[in-house]
């Protein structure tokens, strides 16, 4: 064996997808799966936050399209994960509350303002929402990875470990 073998290519997971509400309390619970997903796997995992505002959540749409910005922003995330600390906080307070919630995360909170007044993500919005109509997302939280759609609105006992499942069997 040679010192100048190649080293073994990482594995490529499936993506997993995060359909989310950002004001869904459940949707803060499943946080604990995403950031252990995370750690588990590391930079091999891409996990990707998609829209599914609920109509119950009054602002859960602003949310999404703050959100939206935050991650054109290069924060997303960080956002995200804010918005669902403070889920309480953004029902009492909505817009003012986000764009607060922006600016605590280094965002330029005068542009997520901004985009919240002039609607520049709703087409980002929409198209998630219409997207996870067509595929069969009912509530949030839901996870799409290789192609199977767990739903966690209902119960989120054992989904990690069926995430983990299908990431090890299809990477």
């Amino acid at each position: 064996m040679s010192d100048s073998s190649p080293a073994p290519s990482p594995v490529a997971l499936p993506r997993v997808e995060f359909w989310c509400d950002l004001l869904c309390p459940d949707c803060r619970t499943a946080l604990d799966d995403v950031r252990a997903l995370r750690e588990r796997f590391g930079d091999a995992l891409t996990v990707e936050l998609r829209h599914f505002p609920l109509e119950k959540h009054k602002h859960a749409y602003p949310a999404a399209e703050a959100a939206a910005e935050a991650f054109e922003q290069g924060r997303g995330w960080e956002f995200a994960e804010a918005v669902l600390d403070r889920l309480e906080e953004v029902e009492r307070g909505g817009a003012r509350a986000l764009v607060e919630i922006a600016g605590a995360v280094g965002l330029d909170a005068d542009e997520v303002d901004t985009a919240l007044i002039d609607g520049r993500h709703m087409l980002w919005v929409d198209a998630d929402v219409a997207e996870g109509r067509a595929i069969g997302v009912e509530g949030t939280p839901t996870y799409v990875v290789a192609g199977e759609r767990l739903d966690g609105g209902k119960s989120q006992d054992g989904l990690l470990e069926r995430i983990v499942g299908l990431l090890e069997r299809n990477g």
